[in-house]
């Protein structure tokens, strides 16, 4: 686990600032996680160097997204036991909120 960004026991989100941000999912194989977070960055960058409001700005915000709905991050749930979606909320306000709690007290 990182002590940092600490993994939600299930291993389906980890935290950051409380808040529970969704993991890849474990299910892809090396290869194809590699080449998409390769695909993510270069989409990253390509925000960075890119005009506010430009086509190359939207261009580029569409292929992040794209990156992360593959990797598992957004759209459907790689999991597939009926639990909700919970990206992005505090942890204090989910299921998690005793676990999270209990971090603070190791």
């Amino acid at each position: 686990m990182n002590e940092q960004f600490p993994d939600t026991p299930d291993g389906r989100y980890f935290v950051v600032k409380g808040r529970l941000w969704r993991r890849s999912n474990p299910g892809l194989d090396e290869n194809s996680r590699a080449t998409l977070v390769k695909e993510l960055m270069s989409a990253r960058r390509a925000i960075r160097n890119a005009s506010p409001g430009s086509a190359a700005m939207a261009k580029a915000r569409s292929k992040v997204d794209a990156a992360k709905v593959a990797l598992g991050e957004r759209g459907p749930l790689w999991w597939d036991d009926g639990a909700p979606n919970f990206n992005r909320k505090l942890a204090k306000n989910t299921p998690y909120a005793a676990w999270f709690v209990s971090l603070a007290n190791d």
